[in-house]
Formats: C-alpha cells, sequence, structure tokens
C-alpha cells in the first residue's frame, strides 16, 4: 500500500513539474529551466550558468554567472523555439514576454489538460498493479476476502484522492494560462 502511495505521488510530482515549464501570460522563470547553451565546450543548461528572475513587469533577466556567456545564452534562449527573443544587453540577457494570443493560451491549455490525463492513467495503472497484488494475496490464502474488499477500497480511495490532485493543478494551471 505505501508503495502505491508513493507510486502515485511521484506521478502527481512529475505532472506538477511539467505544468511548471508550461509558459502562461505571466513571466516565468522557469520557462527557462529546459533551455540549452552551448559554451564552454558543452552543453549546459541555464539554470547551471544563470540566474533568471522577473524584471519590469513583462521581462526576464538572465543575468549569468560569467559575463561571457551572455551572447551563447540568448542564442540558446532563440534557438529553443518558445517564441522568444533575447536581447544581450552587455552582460545580462533581457528577454521580452509577449501577450499570448487566443489560440495559444487554448493549445496550451490543452497540452496542459492531456498531460493531466496521462497522469490519472499512469495513477490508474499503479491501483490495477495494487488490486493484482491483493487479488494474488487473496487466492495464495494469505489475506481473506473481507480483507482483500477493504484493501481494494483502501486503493480505491487512495487513487480517488490522487486524481482529485490531478484535477486541482489542472484548473489551477488553466486559470493561469487563459487569465489574460
Amino acid at each position: 500500500m505505501d508503495e502505491t502511495k508513493k507510486n502515485m505521488q511521484s506521478a502527481l510530482d512529475h505532472l506538477a513539474d511539467e505544468l511548471k515549464h508550461l509558459r502562461t501570460n505571466r513571466p516565468n522563470p522557469a520557462i527557462l529551466d529546459s533551455v540549452v547553451v552551448e559554451v564552454y565546450g558543452a552543453e549546459m543548461k541555464i539554470r547551471d550558468l544563470a540566474s533568471v528572475s522577473i524584471s519590469e513587469g513583462r521581462q526576464l533577466l538572465v543575468t549569468p554567472f560569467d559575463p561571457q556567456t551572455a551572447g551563447p545564452i540568448g542564442k540558446g534562449i532563440e534557438k529553443a523555439n518558445l517564441g522568444l527573443q533575447a536581447i544581450v544587453d552587455n552582460h545580462v540577457v533581457r528577454v521580452p514576454i509577449p501577450p499570448m494570443s487566443a489560440d495559444l493560451r487554448k493549445g496550451i491549455a490543452k497540452e496542459a489538460k492531456d498531460k493531466s490525463e496521462k497522469t490519472k492513467v499512469i495513477i490508474r495503472d499503479h491501483r490495477r498493479k495494487a488490486n493484482d497484488m491483493v487479488k494474488k494475496k487473496k487466492s495464495d490464502g494469505e489475506i481473506s476476502e473481507d480483507e482483500q474488499k477493504k484493501n481494494e477500497k483502501l486503493i480505491q480511495d487512495l487513487t480517488d484522492q490522487f486524481c482529485k490532485k490531478v484535477d486541482e493543478l489542472y484548473t489551477l494551471k488553466e486559470k493561469d494560462i487563459l487569465e489574460v
């Protein structure tokens, strides 16, 4: 039972991390987390090369730890196909966040919904595996039929609880995405 709960929590945490990286109408430093930059003869993530903060309302400010990497960071942001343009300004990179069109907002909201539904499928798969284990214990004579029913109900309650959390995460993210 603890293993099932841990697996369901892991699926929920993964969804929360994926939703964090989806663009909303507000600047969010996390949208640059996946950007890879070629520096020092290797590929590195922006978060390993610079700090990213929100500046002046609709703009991200990328401050490299090494000022010489500002140019490659700007190129990396533009290559990432996020629909963002980087402006290298001395030793910092400014990234204006343009307002999203209605179609783009709907598309990103649909992507969030798809990710949420996939997470629910994973959670239900963990439920199925846990129920199969309970049935096996029953057929091996390790537990009684009453214990089997009790465990299956606990597993279903756990599944419902995690599916509800998935819906809550999605609803919050959808609100952020569709907000003008």
